[in-house]
Order: C-alpha cells, then sequence, then structure tokens
C-alpha cells in the first residue's frame, strides 16, 4: 500500500486550488480522513484522497 501524502489544507489549496475552508468542513463532514496535526496546528489530509474525492464529486 502507497505512503499517504500528508498535507495542510494551504498546500492542498495549491495543489487542487480548494479552498482550505472547504477542506476543513469536508473533514468536519468526514468526506475526508484527518491524518493529526501539523506542528503549526493545522489539519493534515492525504492529498490522493482529497483528489480522488474531486474526481469522484466531478463524475
Amino acid at each position: 500500500m502507497q505512503q499517504p501524502v500528508l498535507v495542510d489544507p494551504y498546500a492542498a489549496q495549491a495543489a487542487t486550488g480548494v479552498r482550505p475552508g472547504t477542506i476543513r468542513q469536508w473533514l468536519r463532514r468526514g468526506k475526508l480522513t484527518h491524518h493529526g496535526y501539523d506542528r503549526d496546528g493545522r489539519a493534515l489530509v492525504d492529498l490522493d484522497e482529497l483528489q480522488a474525492h474531486l474526481t469522484a464529486k466531478a463524475a
């Protein structure tokens, strides 16, 4: 199994264009898996999971 690419919401925005607030809402609603926090207290998400969610949402 591939290791997750964990990024904070701001790095995720740079990669996907999804606003950090939207990513935090998806985390709260259970649409994305929460992978802890970075040392600055920002939530971590799996970039591959986020991109898969966007692909499924677009279909």
